[in-house]
Order: C-alpha cells, then sequence, then structure tokens
C-alpha cells in the first residue's frame, strides 16, 4: 500500500495458515492462534521484514454465522506504525472481494480502537465482562481472556444484512438479545434452562403438545 512522504512503506501478502499461526503465538498479548480461517494476510516492510498478520475466520459467535459474515479473529504485529490499520484494510478488501457483506472483530477494554477507526471500521457496541466461556452444551477451557470487557466493531458492504440484536452473553443461553428471559409462545411464561443448559423452546410438554395440535389443524 502507498504511503506518506517519509512513512515506512508496507506491502500485504497472503500468508498459510500455520505461518500465520507461529506469528500470532509469538506476538499476540493476550491470545493464541485459533483452529483454522477463511484466509490470512500479512504485511511486510519494503525490505521483506514480517511486521504483522491477521488471520479472518468465520464468526466465533454462531449468533453472527450466516454465511456473509467474517471475523478477524487475530491480529498482531511488531508495533510498526500504521501496520495493524493496513492489516484491518486489506481484510475487509479481500472479504469484500469473495463476496462477504460483513467483518467484525472485537478489541478489549483499554484499547482505544483507532486502527479500526482509521480505515472505516464502527464501533457497534461495548461489551460487559463475563467470567468465562464454558457452558454445558459447549465445552470451553480457559482463555485467559475471562472477566475483561469487550468492544464489537463492524464494517459493512451497502447491501450488508441488517446485524442481529446482540445477545447478552453474561446471562444464560436462554436470554434473549435485551436480557429478557425467552418466553413460551404458547403461555409466554419464562422458560428456564434445561439440565443440558440448552434453551428449551417450550416451558412445558403441555405447551409443546399444545402447539402440535395448533400445526396439525392449522397446515
Amino acid at each position: 500500500m502507498g504511503a506518506p512522504p517519509g512513512a515506512l512503506e508496507l506491502h500485504i501478502y497472503p500468508m498459510k495458515f500455520k505461518a500465520a499461526c507461529v506469528w500470532v503465538d509469538q506476538h499476540h498479548r493476550h491470545h493464541n492462534a485459533p483452529q483454522g480461517h477463511q484466509f490470512s494476510l500479512g504485511v511486510r516492510t519494503s525490505d521483506g521484514r514480517l511486521v504483522g498478520v491477521a488471520i479472518v475466520g468465520r464468526p466465533v459467535s454462531r449468533h453472527f454465522d450466516n454465511g456473509l459474515t467474517v471475523e478477524v479473529t487475530r491480529l498482531a504485529t511488531d508495533g510498526t506504525p500504521n501496520a495493524c490499520s493496513a492489516l484491518y484494510a486489506a481484510a475487509w478488501r479481500t472479504a469484500r472481494g469473495a463476496g462477504y457483506r460483513r467483518a467484525i472483530t472485537y478489541t478489549q477494554d483499554g484499547e482505544s480502537g483507532a486502527s479500526l477507526r482509521a480505515v472505516g471500521w464502527r464501533k457497534v457496541a461495548d461489551l460487559p465482562a463475563r467470567p468465562g466461556w464454558d457452558a454445558p452444551s459447549r465445552p470451553r477451557r480457559t482463555l485467559g481472556t475471562e472477566n475483561v470487557a469487550r468492544t464489537l466493531w463492524e464494517i459493512t458492504a451497502h447491501n450488508a444484512p441488517p446485524l442481529p440484536e446482540l445477545r447478552d452473553e453474561t446471562r444464560d443461553e436462554t436470554c434473549t438479545p435485551r436480557g429478557h428471559r425467552k418466553r413460551c409462545p404458547e403461555c409466554k411464561q419464562p422458560i428456564t434452562a434445561t439440565p443440558t443448559g440448552r434453551p428449551a423452546r417450550y416451558c412445558s410438554a403441555a405447551c409443546r403438545q399444545r402447539a402440535y395440535r395448533h400445526r396439525k389443524s392449522n397446515p
């Protein structure tokens, strides 16, 4: 990419996933490499020195995984000026060229997001810290990022579908995006979690049978 007079010139290159993971493990401040990717990019100086990488994959949250959205799951640099912005901009150009309509990423509490704002990303929401990522339906190991507030960012094409309402991730899986418990579509009573931790559709077997009879009588 071009640079103002006197600024360090940076160039974007495609990267193999394994090589990008090695860089992330060596340079990322609070995350290890992810399990997979859609594509990975590196940024180099004019003399060929690698100064940062971005790994882009499917959204970690199933709530956003609609087939038209990607997430910058990892971005790490050695502190070279403008390297973060160059990678965020390149990640979106690559995703948009492949047909994606939205890209998202997260920053942690204390990170300003200046590199994102500089290339057109928008802050969507400040998300509260959660005590952990493990759930009965989705066992997760401890990552070391628990109890840290985050900020969600996005950049979109003009024809991007609406962003789903945000879930309150600090509550259980039966919560709606506004933090209220999910209600039974038949009796409108709050639904409690099942023993497995998975959200139930109806509050009782009676309501489930009643809904079944309604569907049969009104095909």
